[in-house]
């Protein structure tokens, strides 16, 4: 079935703030339906990056072989990104570019 049958994702529901900080990572990736791939990129710079499906659901690419607290930060850093959440910016040399 495809989704013009019928069959669509459920759509994510934006979080808040105080839910992309607080909610266990499993969690919140659970409540928001992204999905959490590794990536094959292997550059230092590559932090990690948020993909919308033609579905609609949202993939979170993350590089594999990080702390995990880099991991964690970044990856709830991203999805406040992408779901339009205001979180303070980080901090040079991090930057976000959205295409």
């Amino acid at each position: 079935m495809t989704v013009s049958d019928g069959c669509a994702l459920p759509q994510p529901r934006k979080p808040s703030a105080a839910e992309i900080l607080d909610t266990p990572l499993p969690r919140l990736l659970a409540k928001t339906n992204v999905e959490l791939h590794d990536s094959s990129i292997t550059d230092r710079t590559f932090f990690g990056a948020v993909v919308e499906r033609k579905s609609g659901q949202l993939l979170l690419a993350m590089p594999a072989g990080r702390s995990e607290r880099e991991h964690d930060t970044m990856a709830r850093y991203l999805l406040a990104k992408a779901f339009d959440v205001h979180l303070p910016d980080l901090p040079p040399p991090f930057s976000t570019v959205w295409v």
